[in-house]
Parts: C-alpha cells; structure tokens; sequence
C-alpha cells in the first residue's frame, strides 16, 4: 500500500506507539501529545526516566576534545532548544575544564572550537533572543592564567555566586596551581536533574487525555500491517493487544530486541557505565569540575558535579571506575541487540551488589582526590546511578545522534545524550508531516505547552518523591539555589 492510501486509512485518529519511557520515548510522547496526538506509551519500569543517568547539559560538548567541530555545534543547539523545553529541570551553574600537568592534552589547543562555539551561540540568539538561555554569548567561556587564578586563592569565599569569578575562588582555595596546565577554561555548560527531567515528564503525561501511559508493561510481539502495527503486550491488566498507525522505538539500549521484533537489522553498540555519590563538606557553591584525562587509563577523566547539601556525583573514565571492562560491546551478525556480559546484565536487573558498589565509589573518591587532595574526606552517599547506552553504528565517539527510520511507519530513536531527545520528537513529527497523517508547517518552537504549565515548585517536589522512591538521595532532585 503507498502513502497516499495509507494517509487515506488513517481517517481516524493517529495514533502512535512508543516503546520505551526513558528521556527519549518521554520526549517524543511530550512533544506529540503536545500537538494533539493520541499516544500509546508502554514503559517497562515502574517510572518514567529511569534509565541511564545524565547530569550535565553538554551545550558545546567541551567535555570530550575527541568529538568533531560539528558534533559540539549540534550538542550546543539541542541544549538550548532542551533548556527551552524542561526550563525547570536545569541546574544553572558553569562548568570548569582543567589540564592536569600529567596529561598530554595542551588547554590552548581548546580554544579555537570554543570561540567557534561561541560565535554559533551568538548567532542563534541574534536569530531569536529566547534562544538566550545559557547567559550572554560573550560570557559563553572565560579563560584564567595562572596568575590571576593564584590571585583567586587571596580572595575569600563568596557567600554566593554571582559572577565567573565567584564561581572560581572555591577551586583557588583547593587546587595546586603547579598540577594543572593553564588556562583553566570555565564554560556555560549546565547541569541536568534527571529526577526533575523524570518528574516533568510524570506529571505532564500522566495528566494528558492523550496519553495512554502504561507503566510496568513490555511488548512481546510486533505484527507490521500495510499501515499500522499490532502491539501485543503484558502489563499488571495482563496481555492487550493494540494498533497503532505508527511506531517509535525508543528503547535505549534495548533497542535492538524491538528492532529483532520488528525484523529490522542495524548495527549499533552498546556500553555499560556508572557515576558514584559522595558527600563533601564544603562551604561554597562549586562549579562542575571536568579534569580533562586519556579514557580507560589510570588517568582517566574525572567529572565532579556538583548538588545541595554537600552531595557529589563522580565519573572516572577507568575500568575501576564508570567505565567497565569488556563493557563496551557491537551487535552479533544475527540481532540487532549487542549482549552485554552476564553480570553486568544482572546489575542491571537486579541493581548492585552493596559491597561492590562501595568499593567503586570509594575509587571514585581516590579518582577525584588525586587532582583535588581535600576530596579525600568524602564519603559514600548512596548506590550508584547506572545503566547502559546505545550508541548507533560503530564509532563509540558518537555524542550527537537522534533517529532513523525503517519503512514508511517505524523509527528508532538512538540519543546518544539527552539533550538529542528534542530533536529526534521533532524529526518524528516531519515523517508524519511527509506522509500526509499530520498537518504542520513551518519550524516547531522548543517550548511544550504541558510542560510551560508547570512550576518549578511542584517539579521539585515530585522530583524529590521519585529520588527517594527509587533509593536515592533527595539532593539529586532539588533546585541549586544560591
């Protein structure tokens, strides 16, 4: 059947499934339900945004000096449109990137990527003002030599922060100037509450009439029709059977078991990691800290980000650390679904074993405190965040990434980091544009209405329920506030 007979044979209302209720498949059933669209979405979890962890809003992608020019200018536009999107789940507090003297990195060779960053960054704003969401384009990075970072150590603790230098002064006080290569570069790129990202989206999707939110239900078979799908499935009511016009498959890194469902082949991998949490008693509000560092070596990145109360999550780019060793894995000829090791399968069903994670947190914190000796104080603060991500096609350099489609009715999302959920939302809806089921012109504003709806009150407060239902402290959920 072609797609004008096929647009013809939706007469009623579209609707359109989607498997999987992590940051992607909950984006996609905003965006479109947001548009009027009846939604079928089947989350395999007890909760919305529950899977892999995301902390930081990679809004230029300075995080990872291996990725292309292009792919930190794609990071940078989806970061504003998502800070447009869910304006109540953003932490807004710069990021600083250090060269430790050990690592082979030179901070200068940073800088011609962040001045074209930049002038991107003021070039969408000049197309729209609302697009000024990550401060004044010419705040966008600020570089310090090491003198006026000594100079920085002088000078007291700020009660809050209220300028770059503010911002700095509690590094001044900590680091050894004689560790680090300068400058140190300090950039506008945010942090990112999952918790609030998963409240803003429980809130606005459990709310809409549109939305058929099922929670606790996995589909177990998929039937392709002419121009629809059957969508078996089992849940608390048992199995249903559903139709629906269109398919998304935003599984994460499960993806591949619905691709094998729906006899669809791509290559794709996947990789397991973790962040750890700690607790440092400090009296001023911090930056998050990136020590730039070669992965998978002793000297691997370490990532300190920063929440209230003293609460830390760290990333160690080792395989003592976040990353895990043959945890990194492609798809077999004969799937779509890379495996992953058992055991880490079975952490991933049945979460950690108590002593284990201890033990990786603890590296964590010896990780951290190599570069920052003071760090050495904290303690663990709770289980890990952990979870695993697909990454489509072979290069596990990939950052910036969205969907692709199969056929005239089925699209895969394949995010690499959230901040690429928005975009793959709205690539989905010009497939239903391009096959007549949808009528929109022009560019789709980032705003949702269901989110705008929102206050920053009641995402926080739901958030926090969500972080301490699921075992975790509620300092990952609340607002920085200065």
């Amino acid at each position: 059947m072609n797609t004008e007979s096929c647009a013809a044979y939706a007469q009623r209302p579209l609707r359109v499934g989607i498997l999987g209720g992590g940051i992607a498949g909950a984006t996609v059933a905003l965006r479109l339900t947001d548009m009027g669209i009846h939604t079928l979405l089947l989350e395999s979890s007890t909760g919305l945004v529950n899977g892999p962890p995301f902390c930081h809003l990679h809004a230029g992608g300075n995080l990872y000096r291996e990725i292309s020019d292009q792919q930190c200018l794609t990071l940078l536009r989806q970061s504003i449109d998502s800070v447009r999107a869910y304006p109540h789940s953003i932490n807004r507090r710069p990021t600083v990137i250090a060269v430790p003297v050990t690592d082979a990195g030179n901070p200068n060779a940073l800088l011609p990527r962040l001045r074209q960053v930049a002038r991107e960054y003021q070039r969408l704003v000049t197309e729209n003002p609302a697009n000024k969401m990550l401060g004044e384009p010419g705040d966008y990075y600020r570089c310090y030599e090491r003198e006026e970072f000594e100079a920085l150590a002088k000078r007291p603790l700020p009660v809050r922060a209220e300028c770059h230098d503010d911002w700095m002064i509690p590094l001044a006080h900590q680091l050894n100037a004689d560790t680090l290569k300068f400058p140190l570069i300090l950039v506008q790129e945010y942090g990112w509450s999952l918790f609030r990202m998963a409240a803003t989206a429980t809130l606005a999707l459990t709310h809409s009439p549109l939305c058929d939110l099922r929670l606790n239900t996995r589909a177990t078979r998929l039937e392709q029709r002419e121009c629809s799908w059957l969508v078996q499935s089992v849940g608390p009511k048992g199995e249903c059977m559903d139709e629906v016009d269109f398919l998304v498959n935003a599984c994460g890194f499960r993806t591949g078991l619905v691709d094998d469902m729906a006899g669809y082949r791509r290559e794709r991998l996947v990789e397991y990691k973790a962040a750890y949490l700690a607790r440092w008693t400090v009296s001023a509000h911090w930056p998050e800290v990136i020590f730039h560092g070669e992965r998978g070596t002793p000297q691997g990145m370490a990532q300190l980000t920063p929440y209230p109360n003293g609460l830390f999550q760290l990333h160690g780019m080792t395989d003592a650390i976040t990353l895990f060793k043959n945890g990194l894995v492609a798809n077999p000829a004969h799937s779509a679904q890379p495996r992953l090791p058992e055991a880490y399968r079975q952490q991933l069903n049945e979460g950690w074993n108590a002593d284990e994670a201890r033990t990786r947190t603890q590296r964590a914190i010896e990780h951290m405190a190599r570069l920052l000796p003071d760090f050495a104080r904290a303690t663990p603060a709770g289980k890990p965040l952990f979870g695993a991500q697909q990454i489509p096609g072979s290069d596990p350099r990939l950052r910036a990434a969205d969907v692709s489609f199969e056929g005239h009715h089925y699209a895969r999302v394949e995010i690499v980091k959230a901040s690429s959920a928005l975009t793959a939302a709205d690539r989905i809806i010009g497939k239903l544009t391009e096959l007549g089921w949808l009528n929109h012109t022009g560019p789709l504003s980032p705003e949702i209405t269901l989110v705008s709806r929102q206050t920053a009150a009641e995402v926080e407060a739901t958030a926090i329920q969500l972080a301490e239902a699921r075992g975790y402290p509620r300092e990952l959920a609340e607002n920085l506030r200065e």
